[in-house]
C-alpha cells in the first residue's frame, strides 16, 4: 500500500533533468523494498546520489564508510532502532541531515524522533511532493550551514574596513564611497535605522582621514535639552549661568582640525539648527555668555535615523542646514538586507566574548541558521546583544538554539511543524490537531522530568540541553514543579 502511494504514476510528476548532477548524498533505510526503490527513484530524479539498505548496521557501515549529507530512516512501529540510529549518527556525524519516516502520526513519535537528532518528519503514506519538499530542506540546510562554515573560516583573512565588519555587496559599495570621502574634509551624512553602526562608520572616515591623529568628538544630539547641548557644541564663559565657575570650550572649537560626530542630528532644536548652521558657514561660534567669537576648525559628520527629507518637508528641520550636512550622503543597509555578513559579525562578537572571558564559544549550525533566517529590526546592535545572552546563559562552549532569546528560538522551533494528524504528512495542514512544536518542545521537556522522577539535571542531558536552558524553559511555562499535574 504504501510503495503504491509513493510510486504510483511517480514519472508522471517527477522532474525531468536531462542529466542529473548529484547535489547530495542521499541514505534511505527501510526494510521495505518497494519503500527504498521509490524514494531513491524520486531523489535520484531529483539530482542526489542514492544508497539505500534495509539493514540498520549496514546503514551505519554506509555512513562510517562514505560521506552520507541526509539520512532518510524509517522508524519500525514498536522498536527503537531507528531512533538508536539517528542518535548515533547525530552524536558522530552533527552535521548529517536526518529526515524520519514513521506510518503512525502519533505526536510523541515526532518528538521523540527530534530530540534524538532528526531534522525532519514524514507520515506514510507520503506524496512525491512531500518527500521532494523534505529532501529541499534538508539540501537548503545543508548548503546554508556549509556556506556558513566557510564565512566562519575567513573572517580572520577578510572581515571588512578598519573595524567594520561584512563582505556583502552592499558593505563593498559602502567601503568604496568611504575610501574616498575619508580623503576629504566635506560634511557627510549618515542615514540608517537604529543599530547599524553609524557611529562606526563616522569614527572609520576619521580614522582614514587626513587628520585621523586630531580628536573624534562624538555628542548625542537626543540626550542633553536644548540650552546644556548649545553649552556642548559652543562652549560657555565663566559666569553665563549658574554653576559655570570656569569657561570652557565647546566641541566645535576643541576638535582643532579633527571630527564632531553629532549623532541624532534631526533631535535638535529648530533654534539650535539655526545657531550651527550659522557656525558652519562663518566658520566661528559664540560661547554662550560671550561678545566675542572664537573660530572653529572641524569636520561634522551627523547621522540620524530619522527621514530628513521629509522633517525638511514638514517644517521640523531646516533645509538649509539639510543641504549644509548632506553634502555626502551614506546610506547604512539593514542586517536584514545584508544577511550574508551575520556569520562574520557573529564570530567577530564571540572571539571578542571569549578572549574577555577565557572560554572559547561557538555557535551550532542550528542556531546560526536560525540567526540568518531573523529579521534583526534592531540590526547589528541586537545582534550584539543576543550573542552576548547567548554566551551569558550556556552551559558550554557551544551554543544552541536554546540560549538565544525567546523570539529567535520561536522562529527556529516554528521552521519544523509536526505532521497531520490525518496520516497525511502535509506541513501545511492547519487542522486544530496539528500542534505547534513550542508544544512539543514543551511536552518533551515535562515528560522527559516526569519521567526521570524529577531529576532535571538528567533531563537536561536526556534532551541535549543544558540545564539552565531548561530552568529558563520551565520559568517561561510558569511551571514550579513539573511533577505535579498541571
Amino acid at each position: 500500500m504504501l510503495a503504491a502511494a509513493i510510486h504510483t504514476n511517480a514519472m508522471e510528476f517527477l522532474p525531468q533533468p536531462s542529466t542529473p548532477v548529484p547535489r547530495f548524498h542521499l541514505l534511505v533505510v527501510d526494510s521495505d523494498a518497494a519503500v527504498r526503490s521509490a524514494c531513491g527513484e524520486i531523489a535520484t530524479s531529483l539530482g542526489y546520489a542514492v544508497d539505500s539498505t534495509a539493514d540498520m548496521e549496514q546503514a551505519r557501515s554506509l555512513i562510517r564508510g562514505q560521506a552520507v549529507d541526509i539520512l532518510l530512516v524509517n522508524l519500525p512501529y514498536g522498536s527503537h532502532r531507528g531512533l538508536d540510529l539517528i542518535a548515533d549518527v547525530k552524536l558522530l556525524f552533527p552535521q548529517l541531515s536526518i529526515i524520519a519516516m514513521t506510518a503512525t502520526s502519533s505526536v510523541n513519535a515526532a518528538v521523540e524522533a527530534m530530540r534524538c537528532g532528526a531534522t525532519d518528519y514524514l507520515t506514510k503514506p507520503f506524496a512525491v511532493d512531500e518527500l521532494t519538499s523534505v529532501l529541499d530542506r534538508a539540501a537548503n540546510r545543508l548548503t546554508t550551514d556549509t556556506i556558513t562554515r566557510q564565512l566562519r573560516e575567513r573572517l580572520r583573512l577578510s572581515q571588512g574596513l578598519g573595524a567594520m565588519i561584512g563582505r556583502s555587496l552592499e558593505m563593498e559599495k559602502l567601503y568604496r564611497i568611504l575610501s574616498k570621502v575619508a580623503l576629504s574634509t566635506h560634511p557627510v551624512l549618515i542615514l540608517g535605522e537604529s543599530g547599524t553602526g553609524k557611529e562606526l562608520v563616522a569614527r572609520t572616515i576619521h580614522a582614514y582621514g587626513p587628520n585621523a591623529q586630531k580628536p573624534f568628538l562624538p555628542v548625542d544630539c537626543s540626550s542633553l535639552v536644548p540650552t546644556l547641548m548649545e553649552s556642548e557644541l559652543f562652549g560657555y564663559v565663566k559666569g553665563a549661568f549658574t554653576g559655570a565657575n570656569r569657561s570652557r570650550d565647546g566641541l566645535l572649537v576643541s576638535a582643532e582640525g579633527g571630527t564632531v560626530f553629532l549623532d541624532e542630528i534631526g533631535e535638535l532644536s529648530l533654534d539650535l539648527q539655526a545657531k550651527l548652521l550659522r557656525a558652519l558657514q562663518e566658520k566661528e561660534v559664540r560661547p554662550v555668555g560671550a561678545t566675542h567669537r572664537v573660530a572653529i576648525r572641524a569636520r561634522i559628520v551627523a547621522a540620524t535615523n530619522r527621514n530628513l527629507a521629509a522633517m525638511v518637508e514638514s517644517g521640523t528641520f531646516r533645509k538649509d542646514l539639510y543641504y549644509r550636512l548632506n553634502v555626502v550622503n551614506l546610506r547604512l543597509p539593514a542586517l536584514r538586507d545584508r544577511r550574508e555578513d551575520i556569520p562574520l559579525l557573529t564570530a567577530h562578537f564571540l572571539d571578542r566574548i571569549s578572549r574577555d572571558h577565557g572560554q572559547k564559544y561557538t555557535l551550532s549550525d542550528e542556531a546560526l541558521r536560525t540567526m540568518m533566517r531573523h529579521d534583526w529590526p534592531g540590526n547589528v546592535r541586537e545582534l550584539e546583544n543576543a550573542v552576548e545572552r547567548a554566551c551569558a546563559l550556556s552551559s558550554g562552549p557551544v551554543l544552541h538554539l536554546g540560549d538565544l532569546p525567546t523570539q529567535l528560538q520561536q522562529e527556529g522551533l516554528a521552521e519544523y511543524r509536526p505532521p497531520a494528524a490525518d496520516g497525511t504528512g502535509d506541513h501545511s495542514s492547519t487542522g486544530s490537531s496539528v500542534k505547534p512544536l513550542a508544544e512539543l518542545e514543551r511536552e518533551a521537556i515535562l515528560s522527559a522530568i516526569r519521567a526521570l522522577h524529577g531529576d532535571k539535571l538528567q533531563a537536561a542531558r536526556l534532551l541535549g540541553i543544558g540545564k539552565t536552558t531548561l530552568y529558563r524553559k520551565l520559568k517561561e511555562y510558569g511551571i514550579n514543579d513539573p511533577m505535579q499535574d498541571e
